[in-house]
């Protein structure tokens, strides 16, 4: 097995032929005629006892070929691929060029990672804005508290009424026809929270529990079911229930109920230092986005396609695991949602195209830098890994490579690199903490994970730099903790 000759076919693209010897070629075919044979009935023989020359008699000597290829096939390619000068990024595409006396020749058509320039990445110009924190700040977050310890009492002696939370049970219809996602039992719904079309929740106010009644209205000209979009719609609802948030009072008791201050000034100043906490963190992160698309923009590269590609899915995957997470599953999401998989591949695609860039620019950087990793970091970075995932380091050193792990923390050290010789400049803001518009949906079944309006984009994260420099090595780590958890439920 060995690696006969190596062509660039295109950019980036690369064409290698490799052979296998005949002898293992005929071991393969071996192991996988003594495989097959079990269900092969020839006459004259008990099934499965047909001696493997009478079997090639009948079907062909070729018979066992194919299966026998894909037999040797992982060993040889990666046996050939040891002489072979750059990293493959694509799934390749194989062919048998020849089978005979000498063995098996077989061609792989790949594209490789590409060369990488990237200039004047020292010095770039940031602005770091950090919003001061106001009162208003303050109390829009004691209200959040507020409502998290706040009291649920059931209303049994009046009607509905806007800021209660009612539960009720509704089936639409246009035209008297009822239509698709147009019913429900057991809906709750903060009466005033906008998350139902215009029009609807305020018909909802002034009903007792067990009033039958009649809801109108219309649906947006921009709903997002174009079968309904702009057309009149009656719901038939019913009543079953009423619930009112009964917040607690804002003072010295409350403040020692939920904080550990004696009075509330002093959980104000607390709740004040944690905001601009926040706000400094935000701001960092906010510089790092900045570096990031500078340095996508200073980068000089002839990309494959197929990296895109690679990364888009392993967004999805990654998404389907914290779907599931919650209880769902990428299927279940999409059937809810109303998006296809292809939809869910053209959201994602953006970040997947930054993420791919921002790690290729970061590693070119680390090379410029002659940026190297000690076994002192390697071991350290090991241990938080396995502190971080409540696992042995020995099983962290399993899962995740020594050498893909010194190239995250390369990354990591370019990144820092990038952030020290930043030119930041402080800007200046208004403060924060203004409410924005919430978007409106239609009565509908419950929304599955993010999904508004038909249209929810699933919640890919921004790529950040340190997140880009770790995501490989995380991922590994996060997959071995679970299979070392679900081993441990077996166990007991």
């Amino acid at each position: 097995m060995s690696l006969k000759k190596s062509e660039q076919i295109g950019a980036n693209q690369y064409c290698v032929t490799f052979d296998a010897s005949r002898e293992s070629f005929d071991a393969a075919i071996t192991k996988v005629y003594k495989k097959a044979v079990r269900n092969i009935s020839i006459p004259g023989f008990r099934k499965g006892k047909a001696p493997r020359s009478i079997v090639e008699k009948m079907y062909g000597k070729e018979v066992f070929y194919e299966d026998a290829v894909n037999e040797i096939l992982p060993a040889a390619y990666e046996e050939a691929m040891k002489d072979f000068e750059g990293t493959v990024v694509s799934r390749p595409e194989f062919e048998i060029e020849t089978i005979d006396e000498n063995g098996v020749v077989i061609t792989a058509k790949f594209f490789v990672k590409p060369e990488v320039e990237i200039e004047g990445y020292k010095g770039i110009p940031v602005t770091r804005t950090v919003p001061e924190v106001t009162d208003a700040n303050v109390d829009e977050e004691l209200e959040k508290i507020r409502n998290r310890n706040s009291r649920v009492i059931d209303i049994t002696d009046r009607p509905s009424a806007m800021g209660d939370v009612v539960n009720f049970d509704y089936e639409g219809s246009v035209d008297g026809v009822p239509f698709e996602g147009g019913r429900a039992e057991g809906q709750d719904l903060k009466l005033g929270s906008g998350q139902f079309i215009p029009g609807f929740e305020d018909q909802l106010a002034g009903h007792s529990i067990g009033d039958e009644f009649d809801v109108n209205v219309t649906f947006p000209e921009e709903y997002h079911a174009s079968e309904l979009a702009g057309k009149a719609a009656v719901f038939k609802c019913k009543m079953n229930g009423i619930k009112f948030n009964e917040l607690p009072v804002l003072d010295d008791e409350f403040a020692r109920d939920v904080s550990e201050f004696d009075t509330l000034d002093e959980y104000k100043n607390d709740i004040k230092a944690k905001i601009a906490e926040r706000n400094e963190k935000a701001a960092d992160a906010d510089v790092e986005e900045q570096l990031i698309a500078a340095l996508i923009e200073k980068l000089n590269a002839d990309i494959p396609e197929a990296m895109f590609e690679n990364e888009t899915e392993n967004f999805v995957r990654d998404y389907d695991s914290r779907l599931r997470m919650q209880g769902l599953d990428l299927s279940t999401y999409l059937k809810y949602t109303g998006l296809t998989l292809d939809k869910i591949r053209e959201q994602m695609r953006p970040d997947a195209e930054r993420q791919v860039k921002t790690r290729l620019a970061l590693e070119k950087i680390a090379v410029l830098e002659n940026i190297e990793i000690s076994d002192e970091e390697t071991e350290e970075e090991y241990k938080r890994l396995a502190e971080a995932y409540g696992m042995e380091a020995d099983k962290v050193k399993a899962a995740v490579a020594v050498d893909a792990l010194k190239e995250d923390i390369k990354v990591k050290k370019a990144v820092d690199l990038v952030k020290e010789s930043a030119a930041v400049t402080e800007g200046k803001a208004e403060a924060d903490g203004e409410e924005k518009p919430k978007a409106k949906r239609a009565p509908a079944k419950k929304k599955a994970a993010d999904a508004e309006d038909g249209e929810a984009k699933p919640a890919a994260k921004k790529t950040t730099a340190k997140s880009t420099a770790s995501k490989t090595t995380a991922k590994k780590t996060a997959k071995a903790s679970q299979t070392e958890e679900k081993a441990e439920d077996k166990a007991e």
